[in-house]
């Protein structure tokens, strides 16, 4: 099973935005029993708390259900079983690669927006999601729609890679 984890800074904002739709995504495209998606945040500030409001009722908005999210902290033993890393923002990808213990793991950590065409070949610097927490409503609109605009490339990136190991493992994935 390939497996993923968005990390932001608190893990009710971004993250979980990040998580609900790539967890879609993987279902439209076939390959959800193939992928394990989940979310944390760099600090524990936010520790068991549910999604933000303005992040929960947009994803509403959107048909998903967030009723089961808590809030959690990015534990650095998750590079063991986490195939990739989304950073949200900057920060986030530079204190997730602090916390790699080693560059195979570093390596795992890569920025959200990396996946999105549009922007992809933008120095890196320029690739992070701004926290809508200090907004309104808009904000987060804006934040999704970054988001969203990143999912079909990570899951097309995603699609090789179990393809790929399908083939070294001779099993058959099959996919929408």
């Amino acid at each position: 099973m390939y497996s993923i984890v968005a990390v932001c800074t608190g893990n009710i904002c971004r993250s979980p935005m990040t998580e609900f739709a790539l967890r879609r995504a993987f279902e439209a495209a076939g390959l959800a029993e193939h992928v394990r998606i989940d979310s944390a945040g760099v600090s524990d500030e936010e520790l068991g708390n549910p999604v933000d409001p303005r992040a929960g009722d947009l994803l509403r908005r959107e048909g998903l259900d967030v009723s089961g999210h808590a809030a959690q902290v990015f534990d650095p033993l998750r590079f063991d079983d986490r195939d990739l890393v989304l950073a949200l923002d900057v920060v986030h990808r530079d204190r997730l690669r602090a916390l790699a213990p080693d560059d195979a793991a570093a390596a795992k950590v890569r920025l959200l927006r990396e996946f999105d065409p549009a922007v992809a070949d933008a120095d890196p610097a320029e690739l992070g999601i701004y926290d809508p927490w200090y907004g309104g409503p808009e904000d987060f609109e804006t934040t999704y729609a970054m988001i969203s605009a990143a999912v079909p490339g990570v899951v097309r990136a995603v699609a090789r890679e179990i393809d790929a190991r399908r083939q070294d493992t001779g099993q058959d994935v099959g996919r929408a």
